[in-house]
């Protein structure tokens, strides 16, 4: 039998206390404040965005929302002023019922949009009446700006005299699209000679008004327009997905394919 280990005595071993005692563990971590006041404040100290003014184009949420598109017309009720369109966030509008997701994202979208100042087809119009406003093609004397760019050679390097005669303008004239309330008459044309067209529309052949939902008014030859606010004139268009879309476009046509295989023999 092996012999049994004797026990080192008590006195003999070494001692770990003294150890700690002549070099101290000092503790390197930083001092926290208390959980109560650490709370994050970040969101409460951001401003807030300015909300803008509303135009004559678009004066209230509903017509917003009717232009935008993609049936948000159907949620007009949900939102009553104009403060609470620029100002509800996405958790707001979704308490609200505004679903999908791809709506609200849309709808914050189109808000950051309208806030920039970017609008729609007839979104810089100033006369509308009950949301109609109407276009006229009037000849206006040539401002200064005008008469210097012609003199300089015109925007297109070709020489162009303002006070030359043409088929469809007098001398010193040009012809220029206003807005105008339906039924009014233009004013003073002096006072529109540094007048500028209204966006995304054009004046074709000299007489004819042309841009995204104009209408011509009948027996005036294309030269008296109106624009009127109709669902989803400033929609941007959702994307079509052809054969399942980008991802399963190979899978969808590879079983299509041997479908037919399969149909003709």
């Amino acid at each position: 039998m092996r012999g049994i280990r004797p026990s080192l005595p008590k006195a003999s071993l070494p001692s770990t206390t003294t150890t700690v005692a002549k070099f101290p563990i000092r503790s390197h971590r930083l001092s926290l404040p208390p959980p109560s006041s650490s709370t994050r404040c970040l969101h409460s100290s951001t401003p807030r965005r300015p909300i803008p003014q509303p135009t004559p184009f678009c004066p209230d949420p509903a017509t917003f929302l009717t232009l935008i598109g993609r049936q948000l017309a159907q949620h007009a009720a949900k939102i009553p002023t104009w403060e609470a369109l620029f100002s509800l966030s996405s958790p707001q509008l979704r308490a609200l019922g505004i679903e999908p997701a791809r709506s609200r994202r849309y709808l914050l979208r189109w808000r950051e949009r309208f806030r920039h100042g970017a609008f729609g087809p007839g979104g810089d119009l100033q006369q509308v009446a009950n949301g109609v406003a109407e276009l006229k093609v009037v000849e206006v004397p040539v401002g200064e700006k005008a008469a210097a760019v012609a003199a300089a050679g015109g925007e297109n390097g070709k020489k162009r005299l303002a006070t030359v005669a043409t088929a469809t303008r007098n001398p010193g004239m040009r012809k220029v699209v206003v807005n105008v309330k339906p039924g009014e008459e233009v004013g003073d044309v002096g006072a529109l000679k540094d007048a500028v067209m209204p966006s995304m529309v054009n004046l074709v052949r000299g007489h004819a008004i042309r841009g995204p939902y104009v209408e011509p008014v009948k027996g005036t030859n294309g030269s008296v327009a109106r624009i009127a606010v109709k669902e989803g004139m400033w929609e941007q268009r959702r994307g079509q997905k052809v054969d399942g879309g980008e991802r399963r476009k190979a899978e969808v046509r590879a079983k299509r394919r041997s479908q037919e295989r399969k149909d003709t023999r």
